[in-house]
């Protein structure tokens, strides 16, 4: 489902206009990446938690040249499934 496809959902089901929903929609995506450039906890009760995860800097090689690399260390979005989401998956 695209980002399109799920306004047109959400207005149908809830017989509102799709600027509305569409802003909506935009307005979370902002606030959730925000608290994450926070390094805050951003949980939605039964459907899950957006966290800053991170990766600790690491070796490898260089494909091109065959020289080993240190990769730095990294922040990156994380999402962790709830209960309610798991269980209504299976």
């Amino acid at each position: 489902m695209t980002k399109r496809e799920l306004i047109s959902e959400l207005a149908s089901r809830t017989n509102s206009p799709k600027k509305e929903v569409e802003k909506l929609i935009s307005e979370m995506v902002k606030i959730v990446t925000e608290e994450i450039k926070k390094n805050s906890k951003v949980s939605i009760t039964s459907f899950g938690t957006f966290y800053l995860g991170k990766i600790a800097k690491r070796h490898g090689r260089d494909p091109q040249t065959g020289k080993d690399i240190t990769i730095p260390d990294m922040k990156i979005p994380r999402f962790r499934a709830g209960k309610g989401l798991k269980e209504n998956v299976r």
